[in-house]
């Protein structure tokens, strides 16, 4: 077997990913968005538009420093806003703005292209396997 191919394939299918949703972004005109501020808007998309940096954090599985990076360029970019909790100044809400509202549909619709496109000619058992897979071969990194 060609195992020493895995990780090469990983990669590589990673690439691919990116360059696809990058031309998607740029064919709906959202020229200022990028692929790593996918998982941040679609975490606040299915969380009512508004989460904590810790949530954001916990949701998306990113390590805190990322996440406030993008956070910091997507508010710059007008797509969120941060605000203190009333109750706990020492937590911070992410909230979307009308503009991620405005683009809310395009967003979704780049989404269901990369999970159509991702799993073409894939059966529902072999999604299941795949992922199964995946999350072993992810926990086989666990540094802890």
């Amino acid at each position: 077997m060609k195992d020493k191919y895995i990780v090469y394939y990983i990669s590589k299918t990673k690439k691919k990913m990116t360059d696809f949703i990058e031309k998607e972004l740029k064919e709906k005109g959202l020229f200022d968005l990028v692929p790593s501020y996918g998982n941040i808007l679609t975490v606040l998309y299915d969380n009512h538009g508004k989460l904590s940096m810790k949530d954001i954090v916990r949701l998306t599985g990113k390590d805190k420093s990322t996440i406030t990076v993008l956070v910091n360029k997507l508010s710059k970019l007008g797509y969120i806003k941060k605000e203190k909790s009333e109750e706990d100044r020492r937590v911070t809400y992410v909230k979307i703005t009308k503009k991620s509202k405005d683009i809310e549909d395009k967003f979704n619709e780049i989404s269901r292209d990369v999970y159509s496109t991702a799993y073409n000619n894939f059966s529902s058992e072999e999604k299941e396997v795949f992922l199964n897979l995946l999350k072993k071969l992810n926990n086989n990194f666990n540094l802890e």
